[in-house]
């Protein structure tokens, strides 16, 4: 199966207040966000580190080091959209993409569809090729309480 390829991602960002909290392409309302060079969209971040890792294009802190500042406070979406152009530039188009944030607060599930939407029109694919899933870890580890959120990703790529 030379033609198919798969990828994951995973990803940790601190949480801390008054920080806007950027988790698909959208802002989703909490008294914390991120922490992190960019705007530091953790769902984004394991997108961009699945698909670089089915292409073999090493990871995201390679391609946008976070001492370049260039890349300080920027929309990971334009991020996204420079590893699709990448992937393809490699003769591979995007399968899918399946992602799971883990997150105890706040619950996201309302916001999935708007963020399966951002991700689909920046990728340049079907809403059904995105999938995303949230969880929590049930209050333990840093998760649990609320220091922080992770998120994982896997990516299918085909040769074109």
């Amino acid at each position: 199966m030379k033609g198919i390829r798969i990828g994951q991602g995973f990803d940790v960002h601190k949480l801390i207040p008054g920080r806007d909290f950027w988790l698909g392409g959208i802002i989703i309302p909490h008294h914390s966000g991120a922490l992190g060079h960019s705007d530091a969209d953790v769902l984004i971040h394991v997108i961009c580190d699945a698909l670089l890792g089915a292409a073999n294009l090493r990871d995201i802190g390679y391609h946008f080091p976070d001492n370049d500042p260039k890349y300080k406070e920027i929309d990971s979406k334009i991020l996204l959209k420079e590893v699709v152009a990448l992937v393809r530039q490699t003769g591979y188009n995007i399968g899918n993409v399946d992602a799971t944030v883990c997150l105890q607060s706040p619950k996201i599930s309302k916001y999935i569809p708007d963020m399966v939407q951002c991700l689909a029109n920046v990728m340049e694919l079907e809403e059904n090729q995105v999938s995303i899933k949230a969880t929590t870890t049930e209050r333990l580890g840093f998760v649990g309480r609320e220091e922080g959120v992770s998120a994982l990703a896997v990516a299918l790529i085909f040769r074109a």
